[in-house]
C-alpha cells in the first residue's frame, strides 16, 4: 500500500460565509441598523484583542458575487472556541439579517513531504509561525475547497509516496514564483469537511490570483490529479469602513 505522509497541523480554521438579506435591512429602522452595526464593530474590537495577544487571528472579507455577501475567516488554537465564536456572532442583531450559505471547517496544515526522515522541523520558529500565521490584512482574497482525485488509474492515493512528493515538489516551485505577490494558508479537511482540503489566497492585486490559478492547472499535480469545488472572491472589509458597507 502508499505510505501517507506526516502533516503539521496548527490553528483550527473556519470559513463562514453569510449572505445579507439587504430588503429586510432596509426595512429595519434607523436605530436598530446603528445599534446592530455598533454591536457588529465592537465584535470585530474584541476579535482584535485575541490577535493582538497572539491567540489567533481573522479577516472579514466582501464577497463578490451572487454566493455570499460576507466571509469571515476566523483562526483559533481550539475546535471549540471556534464554535463559541460562532455561536456568539448568531446572536448579534446583524447576524439576524444574514443567512449562512456556505461554511468550511479544517485546520491550518504543512505536509511534510519535503522533509528529510528524522529531523524534526515542527518546531522550527518558522514552521511554527505558518501553522498559526496572523492573518495578512491583503485587499484581495481568494478561497477555494479541493480533492485529490480517486479514479481509476489517476487515484492520488495509490501512488507511491516518492511519486507524490516529486509531483508536489513541481506544483511548489510554480508557486514560489508569485512570492512577494501571493500569501497561501493551505487547511486540511480530512473528517472535518465534505473537502480535503480548502486553499486561501491573498493578494494586494486580483490579476496575480488568476495567474497562478491557472498557471497551476498546468501542474500534473492539479491537471492529472485535482478536483476544485466553488470559488469565492472579495475585498477586505476593515472596521473602520464596516458602517460605511451597511449603510442605507
Amino acid at each position: 500500500m502508499a505510505e501517507a505522509v506526516e502533516t503539521m497541523d496548527g490553528w483550527y480554521c473556519l470559513h463562514d460565509f453569510r449572505v445579507m438579506d439587504w430588503t429586510s435591512w432596509k426595512l429595519a429602522s434607523e436605530e436598530n441598523r446603528q445599534a446592530a452595526i455598533e454591536e457588529f464593530q465592537n465584535w470585530m474590537s474584541d476579535m482584535e484583542q485575541v490577535e493582538e495577544a497572539n491567540n489567533g487571528s481573522q479577516l472579514v472579507y466582501k464577497i463578490i458575487g451572487h454566493k455570499a455577501d460576507i466571509m469571515f475567516m476566523i483562526l483559533r488554537p481550539t475546535m471549540d472556541e471556534l464554535q463559541e465564536i460562532e455561536t456568539a456572532f448568531d446572536k448579534t442583531k446583524i447576524a439576524s439579517f444574514m443567512t449562512k450559505s456556505f461554511s468550511y471547517l479544517s485546520v491550518v496544515e504543512l505536509s511534510k513531504y519535503m522533509s528529510k526522515p528524522g529531523v524534526d522541523i515542527e518546531h522550527k520558529p518558522e514552521v511554527q509561525a505558518r501553522l498559526k500565521p496572523i492573518l495578512p490584512r491583503w485587499d484581495y482574497m481568494c478561497f477555494y475547497p479541493m480533492d485529490k482525485r480517486r479514479m481509476n488509474d489517476d487515484n492520488w492515493y495509490s501512488l507511491e509516496k516518492d511519486a507524490r512528493s516529486k509531483l508536489m515538489y513541481e506544483h511548489s516551485k510554480t508557486g514560489r514564483k508569485y512570492a512577494g505577490q501571493i500569501k497561501q494558508i493551505i487547511t486540511g479537511s480530512f473528517g472535518f469537511d465534505d473537502w480535503e482540503w480548502g486553499v486561501t489566497l491573498f493578494a494586494h492585486d486580483p490579476l496575480p490570483i488568476k495567474k497562478l490559478v491557472y498557471e497551476m492547472r498546468f501542474d500534473e499535480v492539479s491537471a492529472r490529479y485535482g478536483e476544485f469545488g466553488d470559488f469565492y472572491f472579495g475585498n477586505i472589509l476593515e472596521k473602520d469602513a464596516a458602517a460605511n458597507y451597511f449603510h442605507i
